[in-house]
């Protein structure tokens, strides 16, 4: 069988709270949903227990959340910023002007797990983290989106 290829990059910040958070649901978490089955029992049959009936739903919805995290660590592929500060990459805070608005806007290029665009960090994966990466400062890039191709031009980059 072959092997399965998946990788999530990410920031070794981002592992550690994965690995926090997952503890957090076999401790602490997990615990406390068996508490809610275990009085949820107590008051009686269970085939017209909606307590009893909410309790092992969550406590489903704990255990695919345990195994997606479980499978985010295990395929976790640390990605560290280069160096760079003349070229897009991940780690990248890039300040862009959008041509057709003329605003400008700070982007931080990321992993696709810590992707947060509300916040200004957007994927590597995403459409806009691919147009921008590897350009330089004064660039014009053209980025595909599903409202067809808008221009930015890279004012500065950090790391």
């Amino acid at each position: 069988m072959p092997k399965d290829l998946t990788r999530y990059r990410m920031s070794a910040e981002r592992l550690e709270q994965l690995k926090e958070e997952l503890h957090y649901m076999r401790t602490v978490r997990e615990k406390e949903v068996a508490e809610q089955i275990k009085e949820a029992r107590s008051f009686g049959d269970l085939s017209e227990n909606s307590e009893y009936d909410e309790a092992k739903t969550e406590q489903g919805k704990l255990y695919s959340k345990i195994a997606e995290y479980e499978d985010l660590i295990e395929h976790a592929e640390i990605i560290e910023s280069s160096g760079e500060t003349d070229k897009v990459g991940i780690g990248s805070k890039v300040t862009v002007r959008d041509i057709e608005l003329n605003e400008e806007i700070v982007y931080t290029i990321v992993g696709s797990q810590e992707a947060n665009p509300m916040k200004g960090k957007i994927s590597d994966d995403s459409p806009f983290g691919r147009g921008l990466f590897g350009h330089k400062i004064g660039d014009t890039v053209d980025v595909h989106a599903p409202q067809g191709v808008l221009q930015f031009e890279i004012l500065k980059i950090e790391k």
